[in-house]
């Protein structure tokens, strides 16, 4: 498939290109960091409503939950045993700011590399653990796993797809995330089943196989020609260009990226550069999307699904299965991102997903508050839990084709160079601070502010719809080089962005704009 693109955004640069199988099979592989918090993601929700999980660790809940007359509301309301879900995302805050300088100075496969070996030996700790200290410790060594790849894997992909298909080619991420939670719920479903304690034992345990798969993944893949560049391997980074754009001719391309490069080289200390006012819009966007992803209440359904349709009156059987239906969903509808996110922008899907989360969420506090009210007793129907499995539904598939996958594109793409390791940290960091958070306090939350808490992330998604509606501009079938013109040319960001940023005058800029 030969071409360039056709930017809406004035002054950037048409490069030639054919998608290459190489490209192709590249970022698939290199989307496999996304199954290690996948696969975290949905485990953890149904390991932790196993009766015998919960006798052996935590019997305090486990008693709670056998009382008939508990608020429903409160079930499962222990610290405890919420930090053994939370604790991994706190750990990945902490990795992922020191895989900023390891994805800097070797290279993004060798952070992948490094994430999949984490997380294996934690995997580890955890299916052979005997007391909360084990589980503890295998949950912070996953969470440095996941660190190290969430921060590595986007970058690497936003990097290696050509700019007309990098919403697609990133997206390959969320695919594999949420592969990985339904692969884990499916495993739940029969592993809850099982007598004893081998049944929470596998379902841990095989965190290994995605462990290995990024592990392998990373020692096949190659370095992306921004990497090569950035550590000097001037010549390598031509022919990976060439070969992965499939044309020979990549001269301008090549030359964009080497002064992109030398300009990364001016900047000592990333950190504190990124706090420059020139700077000023993609610290601000990897700052306030990835605490916006997590204030949508995805990861209420996503770490607490079986939990939570327990709480509705499900059996635990049906609690997982109506946890393994929902992160289908989500599979299917992240397809839908893929196929649309060059197509119609990323503008266009994040208000669509975030309008079609703000009316579901409402609908299931209302039903809730109607059914449970403050009180957290009474009985809800077959009829009524059905409609609510759907509505969950309707409001994962908003979230699986906006803020799910464009949560982690976004931030990925808008930094040049010489700031991209320090921004993708930020944004990791900002996004596993929240997860945790989110993680830590639901289940009190639940229990305290009831049907009003659907309410609460509701607001959040109201007010984030119209934060991306005024302030983030169109970022489709822009080199990733390329993209100080788009905040340029924005009503409020360009203020920030010197001229010389975009290599042309603003009396240029402003006429083109017109």
């Amino acid at each position: 498939m030969a071409g360039g693109f056709v930017s809406q955004t004035p002054g950037v640069r048409n490069y030639n290109y054919k998608l290459t199988p190489k490209v192709f099979v590249t970022c698939f592989i290199g989307a496999f960091g996304g199954l290690i918090f996948g696969y975290d993601l949905g485990i953890s929700g149904g390991v932790t409503q196993m009766e015998p999980f919960l006798e052996e660790f935590f019997p305090y809940v486990h008693k709670k939950m056998k009382n008939a007359h508990e608020n429903e509301y409160c079930r499962f309301d222990s610290q405890l045993l919420t930090l053994f879900t939370s604790s991994l995302y706190l750990a990945a805050l902490i990795s992922s700011l020191f895989a900023s300088t390891i994805t800097r100075v070797f290279g993004r496969k060798w952070s992948m590399f490094l994430g999949g070996l984490t997380f294996f030996i934690g995997s580890a700790f955890n299916g052979f653990a005997q007391n909360i200290a084990m589980l503890l410790i295998g949950r912070i060594l996953l969470g440095f796993g996941v660190g190290f790849a969430n921060q590595s894997v986007p970058v690497y992909l936003s990097e290696m797809a050509p700019p007309n298909l990098r919403g697609a080619f990133n997206n390959g991420f969320q695919v594999a995330i949420i592969f990985g939670i339904v692969v884990a719920t499916i495993i739940n479903y029969f592993t809850a089943q099982m007598k004893g304690n081998i049944g929470w034992r596998i379902s841990l345990g095989l965190a290994c196989v995605p462990a290995m798969m990024i592990m392998i993944g990373a020692l096949v893949l190659p370095d992306t020609p921004n990497s090569l560049i950035e550590r000097g391997f001037t010549e390598d980074a031509k022919k990976m260009l060439q070969s992965i754009r499939g044309i020979s001719e990549v001269d301008e391309e090549f030359q964009d990226l080497i002064d992109a490069s030398e300009e990364s080289k001016q900047v000592k200390h990333p950190w504190k550069n990124i706090m420059l006012p020139r700077y000023r819009p993609q610290l601000i966007m990897t700052c306030f999307i990835p605490f916006f992803q997590q204030l949508t209440g995805i990861n209420v359904i996503t770490f607490y699904a079986p939990v939570l349709f327990q709480t509705l009156g499900f059996g635990s059987k049906a609690s997982l299965l109506s946890a393994m239906v929902t992160g289908i969903i989500e599979l299917l509808c992240t397809f839908v991102s893929v196929f649309t996110v060059d197509r119609f922008g990323r503008r266009v899907l994040f208000l669509q997903g975030g309008i079609q989360m703000l009316i579901s969420q409402i609908a299931i506090g209302v039903m809730i508050g109607v059914k449970f009210g403050t009180v957290g007793t009474g009985n809800i129907g077959k009829t009524d839990a059905n409609l609510i499995v759907a509505l969950i539904c309707i409001y994962v598939a908003g979230f699986a084709w906006s803020w799910g996958p464009l949560g982690w594109l976004v931030p990925s793409e808008i930094s040049p160079l010489e700031i991209r390791s320090a921004a993708q940290a930020i944004n990791v960091a900002v996004n596993m601070f929240f997860t945790f958070l989110v993680a830590q306090l639901f289940l009190t939350m639940l229990c305290h502010m009831k049907f009003g808490l659907f309410f609460f992330f509701a607001v959040f998604v109201f007010i984030m719809t119209i934060f991306i509606y005024l302030m983030l501009p169109e970022t489709k079938n822009v080199p990733i080089e390329e993209m100080n013109r788009v905040w340029k040319a924005h009503w409020f960001w360009g203020r920030f962005i010197p001229d010389e940023a975009v290599g042309v005058s603003a009396a240029e800029m402003q006429q083109k704009s017109v």
